[in-house]
């Protein structure tokens, strides 16, 4: 069980509110943090809920110098009943142990990420935001916490769960983004780490943002480490490219080859698109198609998808083969309805028909 120890100093209703006000992505945080010890031969120890703040680390932590640090996000959504209920979280828990593996981490059980969960969302569920398209963005970590500096796996690590009130990602309504083709970077390779959340892999990718942003985009999209033709991911979110031919609608995502993501939204968005009548698939998609479906006009809309924007569309590409709009710069009815359904099935606007939503509160 979750041990509870309740902030002395929580925030009151007003500063809540206040604070609350137009929170953005991953500013604000809530009252409380869970933590949960672990340590080799003993397993994991006494979780506790406590007030959110610093946490103490030696200078020798293993984190700090050979970087074991895994992260997962979900969120939390209000209920058209008042309730509060989470997003495939057992997903997220599967995921946060494909990551911890690959990095020679310990497995947190599911019941550990589960009652984490849901003693922090009930703990501070007054921080959960109530409109379509907000919500609580749950925050686990787990980092190595071991103070020696030999080159191996720490001794011993810290799983922390945070939380985050999260507004609308598009506040002014859903705008397209301009991308940039990255040909001089790439962000995983056969063999590494590109299919774990892990902070190394977020790290290596800033200079190609900071290049893309430097080219008047607002994203960067990843090729293949082998080929560099192949379109992995924008950024941190998995991409679909939408096609009309013959009066079918087919959405294609990227498939997985161990360098990309298994988003758990993109799994959500394949299982969706089928019920909404669109064929889904998943292969591979070159820079050279792309190019040529749009100018045939075979394609008709490109988007990205993630837990925080839950669905990106892209109006724009520029890379140094040239550059193309996609669908005039505008959002596209398949990127549109996708989304929608989504977010009626978080915030129980429409039946949950696979079972995603877990409720924790009400």
């Amino acid at each position: 069980m979750i041990q509870i120890q309740p902030s002395t100093h929580p925030a009151s209703a007003e500063e809540r509110a206040q604070r609350m006000t137009n929170p953005g992505f991953g500013r604000i945080f809530t009252d409380h943090m869970v933590v949960v010890p672990y340590k080799e031969g003993e397993g994991w120890g006494q979780g506790v809920l406590k007030a959110y703040g610093p946490i103490e680390m030696d200078p020798a932590a293993s984190v700090l110098h050979y970087g074991q640090a895994i992260f997962e996000g979900f969120k939390a959504y209000k209920q058209k009943d008042g309730s509060i209920a989470t997003f495939r979280p057992e997903a997220n828990s599967r995921r946060f142990n494909t990551s911890a593996a690959r990095l020679a981490m310990p497995d947190l059980p599911e019941a550990i990420f589960l009652e984490a969960a849901k003693a922090l969302i009930t703990q501070d569920q007054a921080w959960v935001p109530g409109a379509v398209g907000e919500s609580l963005y749950m925050r686990p970590l787990m980092i190595g916490t071991e103070a020696a500096l030999g080159v191996r796996p720490s001794n011993e690590y810290l799983f922390i769960l945070m939380a985050s009130p999260s507004g609308a990602y598009f506040p002014a309504g859903v705008k397209p983004v301009t991308v940039w083709i990255s040909d001089d970077y790439v962000r995983a390779a056969p063999g590494g780490t590109g299919f774990a959340k892990c902070a190394g892999n977020y790290a290596a990718s800033l200079v190609a943002q900071h290049q893309a942003k430097g080219e008047g985009c607002d994203q960067v999209v990843w090729l293949d480490a082998v080929q560099r033709n192949y379109i992995e991911e924008m950024g941190g979110m998995n991409m679909f490219f939408v096609y009309q031919e013959n009066g079918v609608t087919t959405i294609a995502t990227p498939e997985l080859t161990g360098t990309l993501l298994p988003g758990i939204t993109r799994d959500s968005l394949l299982q969706l698109a089928r019920e909404l009548g669109y064929r889904a698939e998943e292969r591979k998609i070159t820079v050279d198609e792309w190019r040529a479906a749009i100018k045939s006009g075979r394609m008709t809309e490109v988007f990205a998808c993630g837990t925080a924007a839950v669905i990106t569309p892209v109006g724009h590409v520029k890379s140094k083969r040239g550059e193309w709009s996609i669908n005039k710069g505008e959002t596209g009815p398949v990127a549109a309805r996708l989304r929608e359904a989504l977010l009626n099935l978080q915030h129980g606007l429409a039946p949950d028909t696979h079972g995603w939503m877990k409720k924790i509160v009400g």
